[in-house]
């Protein structure tokens, strides 16, 4: 039997909404880190520390049981007091916390010696209100001023941060203490005497304060937020968002737990200050660095989730509709019909010092808008989403003609107008991610593979919405341009001498001949030519892609081939999930299970089966593990949503809501025998459906099953 390792990540999250707290394992907050308490961009704890008569507390275990909820267990060092001597272990310290607008804390200390004991319990806490942006970089520019008062009377902590007409203050609350607060030093403290066995509590409230908004945590304790019976609103959230989605069971265990555990990742990303309604969500990036609106994000998540709950699409499709540019900015790179990338509300943001106003630089938000807006009428037969979004749809197309194409010939290029914009503006968009077969960087205007895969898809897609809104002429025109893309990337794309289409063209429009696992999208999109899908394929699943864990985003034969990268070598399970289903497209349903089975396999090493936004792209051999990104968001919406992408591939899972059908394609692998859907909605019905493969049968055609629980649709 092989003894598996727990991967697990080096701190302790909880968030909710647009408030997060990231801690060390031990529940305090070291300053040089990326850690503290956040909300809307601003840091407003930045070092948090336990002392017993100053000195710190020793963890014995600690871990999240719920997104919002953390719990650490700490005990003392051996302690020279004026009583005498308190021995290493005799006293238990635990911390429990949730979130919820702010952070509530409760603390308890129990004696386990058989003396009486008495000594100082210390809080040390302070407060920097940096910008996000500058806490990731490590690099923080004091520009304000900071003043901390206690208030005497209320026995509570006043921190303030103002620069000009930016504001921001957290206020510390100690609450239900057994022995009364003092400050001094930076520290909060309590004298605490306790009897052999006794025990010694006090609440803490952080209360964030931005300018007119104040941000406070719910009134209720760790053990009764955490507790099914009590129902607190936030385990009610969470069991209502549960018990609304599609459920899944199966024997397999790492199946079974990874997507369960990725319901509960989209819980926990719900940004609940955008909420366009009781179902209608708009998802967080990730935490902790991308807890706001994106664009690509949002809509890939949302396609991700269609077979989940379409929430997130009816949200992401709204407020992305709201925020499109409608101007012309350089500063933002911004042209009108443009979807935005990114949006922060920081001091940085406040004081324009960055363009994220929003930010406009993303060459895919734009066309992935168009495509989910189809995605999210196929499942839901809402033909008045088409309506409500016509003109944002319109908007979008016009964009791809007259700014997506930068010099006219056809193709969708990228290029930054703004100093402080970004260098990459597809998916993979970190400054070195674009590299040539020697390994060196290509410059802009770039032709990613993959953007033209999306344009073709969203053109095909908008076809079938025009001629659901009768407007024939423009589906007609569509269908021309699509298959008028497609003969161009053909001829411009594919190299022969590769066996593979290049990843990009660069700024000479010479094809950028680099193996990346870019040309996976341009499976999903449909734009490969079925004549070279194969030879797509097999590059794809060479040594020097697939690792057994998954699918490279580079070549390990590349030069600036790097495993631990962001985007040079590493493994991206959104990215599995999209090539999955391009490979589920074209018939290679072996290939589909492989690239499945590798992703499960991974997720069932990390702690909670909770799969990183990105790992290493290492192998897989005995003895190796999956080795997490070493700045990777957790939870992550791509990552998350990436299981149901796979799991709707294996499965062949294609909604028309419109005429009231599903279609099943099933081809279950061994190492999936059997899997049950309940709950899947299409359109106003729901449906059960029941996958297995029959044992001890030479046929290994896949069964299934349909039971439509309520409305009216069929299954074919």
């Amino acid at each position: 039997m092989n003894m598996r390792v727990t991967v697990g990540p080096p701190h302790l999250t909880i968030n909710h909404g647009s408030t997060f707290m990231v801690t060390d394992l031990d529940g305090q907050i070291n300053q040089d880190k990326f850690l503290g308490i956040f909300t809307d961009d601003t840091r407003f704890l930045s070092y948090y520390a336990l002392y017993a008569d100053a000195l710190p507390w020793i963890r014995l275990r600690s871990t999240t049981p719920r997104y919002y909820a953390a719990q650490i267990y700490l005990t003392n060092p051996e302690l020279t007091t004026e009583d005498g001597i308190i021995p290493s272990y005799a006293l238990s310290l635990t911390v429990g916390r949730t979130v919820e607008g702010g952070i509530h804390e409760d603390i308890d200390i129990t004696n386990y010696s058989t003396k009486k004991v008495s000594f100082s319990f210390e809080i040390a806490l302070r407060s920097d209100f940096a910008d996000i942006l500058e806490v990731q970089q490590g690099k923080i520019v004091r520009r304000g001023c900071i003043e901390t008062i206690w208030d005497k009377e209320r026995k509570e902590l006043h921190t303030t941060y103002q620069n000009k007409d930016f504001s921001r203050s957290i206020i510390y609350q100690p609450r239900n203490y057994t022995s009364q607060p003092h400050y001094a030093n930076g520290r909060v403290t309590f004298e605490i005497v306790l009897e052999p066995g006794a025990s010694w509590h006090t609440c803490g409230n952080f209360i964030l304060v931005l300018d007119k908004l104040t941000r406070e945590p719910a009134n209720i304790c760790y053990d009764s937020a955490v507790n099914t019976e009590v129902n607190s609103k936030l385990e009610h959230l969470n069991q209502t968002w549960v018990e609304s989605v599609t459920e899944v069971t199966t024997v397999n265990e790492e199946v079974y737990r990874v997507y369960k555990q990725s319901v509960r990742d989209l819980a926990a990303l719900r940004l609940y200050d955008y909420d366009l309604g009781d179902d209608i969500w708009l998802p967080a990036a990730g935490v902790p660095k991308f807890v706001t609106v994106f664009g690509r994000d949002s809509l890939i998540a949302s396609l991700q989730t269609t077979t989940v709950h379409a929430g997130f699409a009816r949200g992401a499709l709204k407020k992305l509709s709201q925020l499109q540019a409608t101007t012309w900015d350089d500063w933002r790179d911004a042209e009108p019909g443009k979807i935005l990338h990114e949006i922060r509300q920081g001091e940085l943001a406040h004081f324009q010092k960055i363009p994220h106003t929003p930010y406009y630089g993303t060459a895919d938000a734009t066309v992935l808008y168009l495509i989910v807006l189809h995605e999210t009428w196929k499942w839901l037969g809402d033909n008045s989403l088409l309506k409500s979004y016509r003109d944002t749809a319109l908007r979008c197309l016009e964009w791809i003609d007259n700014y997506g194409d930068l010099d006219g010939d056809g193709f969708q290029e990228y290029k930054t107008r703004s100093s402080h914009g970004i260098e990459n503006q597809g998916w993979k968009d970190s400054g070195d991610a674009i590299v040539y077969p020697d390994g060196s960087k290509v410059s802009a205007p770039k032709a990613l593979c993959e953007l033209q895969g999306y344009v073709y898809d969203a053109w095909i897609r908008m076809a079938e919405v025009f001629d659901a809104l009768d407007e024939n002429n423009n589906a007609s025109e569509l269908r021309n341009k699509a298959s008028q893309l497609q003969a161009r990337f053909e001829k411009h794309f594919w190299c022969d001498d590769i066996g593979y289409y290049a990843f990009a063209l660069d700024k000479d429009k010479q094809p950028v001949k680099t193996i990346a696992s870019n040309p996976g999208h341009c499976l999903w999109s449909g734009i490969v030519s079925k004549k070279r899908a194969a030879s797509v394929v097999e590059r794809l699943m060479a040594p020097d892609m697939f690792t057994g864990w998954g699918i490279r985003t580079l070549s390990a034969e590349n030069p600036a081939f790097n495993p631990f990268s962001y985007h040079l070598g590493s493994i991206w399970p959104h990215d599995n999930g999209i090539i999955a289903l391009g490979l589920k497209k074209y018939g290679f349903t072996e290939e589909v299970a492989r690239v499945a089975r590798s992703v499960f396999e991974a997720a069932s090493y990390f702690a909670s089966y909770r799969i990183p936004e990105v790992y290493a792209g290492i192998e897989e051999k005995p003895g190796a593990f999956p080795v997490p990104y070493i700045e990777a968001n957790v939870p992550q919406a791509w990552a998350a949503g990436s299981i149901f992408q796979l799991l709707q591939a294996i499965l062949g899972l294609t909604a028309d809501a419109p005429n009231n059908r599903l279609y099943v394609n099933p081809c279950l692998p061994d190492w999936l025998p059997e899997i049950t859907l309940r709950r899947l909605e299409i359109g106003n019905s729901k449906v059960d459906l029941k996958f297995w493969r029959p044992l001890n049968s030479c046929n290994e055609q896949t069964h299934w099953d349909a039971s439509v629980v309520s409305g009216d649709i069929e299954v074919r």
